[in-house]
């Protein structure tokens, strides 16, 4: 039973929050007020009436990439919390590791930014 005691914290904080997420979309399904109209079936997106179907519409690439920019970048900045939280015990070499490990992100950035992904003017 000793094994179990570090991650019965999890799973009550898991049970805890799929709690909190069922009550809520049945609260909103049961409670929320209904008066559907025809304005507010209607698709909308960002102010602008839609036109056509969204299988017919081309979309630049560059959105794309930006949200692979962004996922890649997001997971390498999980990363570094844990290793934040115990840079002490592990000394000087895991903050060596860690700084080369910036640089190539950075040198990844670089690219990324002078190949011009991120610029939306074009």
């Amino acid at each position: 039973m000793n094994e179990l005691n570090p991650y019965l914290g999890i799973l009550l904080l898991t049970v805890a929050a799929l709690g909190f997420l069922v009550t809520m979309v049945l609260l909103a399904m049961y409670v929320g007020p209904k008066n559907p109209t025809k304005t507010k079936e209607m698709p909308w997106e960002c102010g602008a009436i839609p036109v056509g179907s969204v299988r017919d519409q081309r979309f630049n690439v560059r959105f794309y990439l930006v949200g692979m920019l962004f996922i890649l970048f997001d997971i390498e900045v999980i990363f570094m919390y844990p290793w934040a939280v115990i840079l002490e015990q592990l000394g000087a070499f895991a903050l060596w590791q860690m700084l080369s490990f910036m640089a190539v992100l950075v040198v990844g950035f670089v690219y990324v930014w002078n190949k011009g992904v991120l610029n939306w003017n074009d």
